[in-house]
């Protein structure tokens, strides 16, 4: 799956490649590759091979939850389908509260003590995805796992999971998809070598 995932990440034009001029991501990390995997949306076979392979990942990890619930805004899409497609319910996530009406940052139904699979849209520093699920836990909720299309597999995302220990799975990763973009001579050798620097330090990798 990882690598059927990568294939279509790269055939849809969901993965950008700047290395000259960098992207700048909302962390402040400038990097030299750029995942919209919002682009995904568009097409309806792929966008239920994601789901599909949500499910597997799910029975795989034998994960067992009461609901589904999105990282707002990226991640919600994805989290409405996997929820249809499981008959669960769904929430989504905000990264802070709403400075008007109720003021809610997690928007559904959320009773103490069910139990959710977070859903995003791809992992960067982990930075907004860990704070979902400390929301959720606020709420009275637990979180089993959060689940993601793509990952980076920066450090400090893997960091972020293990200081709240909330396991974490993706689709595919930077590895799979370089070796992917690699064999069908997207990038050369040199653009390997430089995702790879990135990939072990996204702050010094120029």
């Amino acid at each position: 799956m990882s690598v059927s995932v990568a294939r279509l990440l790269l055939e849809k034009k969901a993965v950008t490649l700047s290395l000259n001029r960098p992207f700048t991501w909302a962390s402040g990390i400038r990097s030299p590759i750029y995942c919209d995997n919002r682009l995904l949306l568009s097409y309806p076979l792929e966008r239920q091979k994601i789901i599909r392979g949500f499910v597997s990942l799910i029975r795989h990890h034998r994960l067992h939850c009461d609901g589904i619930a999105g990282v707002a805004t990226a991640g919600i899409p994805h989290a409405a389908l996997l929820a249809d497609r499981l008959k669960k319910p769904l929430i989504y996530v905000r990264s802070e509260k709403k400075g008007h009406g109720k003021g809610n940052q997690i928007e559904g139904r959320l009773d103490r003590g069910s139990s959710w699979i977070v859903i995003e849209d791809l992992m960067s520093t982990g930075g907004s995805s860990a704070k979902a699920v400390q929301a959720i836990r606020r709420s009275g909720g637990k979180v089993v796992a959060c689940l993601a299309i793509f990952t980076y597999g920066l450090k400090e995302a893997l960091t972020h999971f293990q200081d709240i220990r909330c396991p974490f799975y993706a689709l595919t990763d930077l590895q799979v998809l370089m070796k992917e973009a690699r064999r069908q001579e997207i990038i050369s050798h040199h653009d390997q070598e430089l995702l790879c620097r990135f990939q072990r330090d996204p702050h010094n990798w120029r």
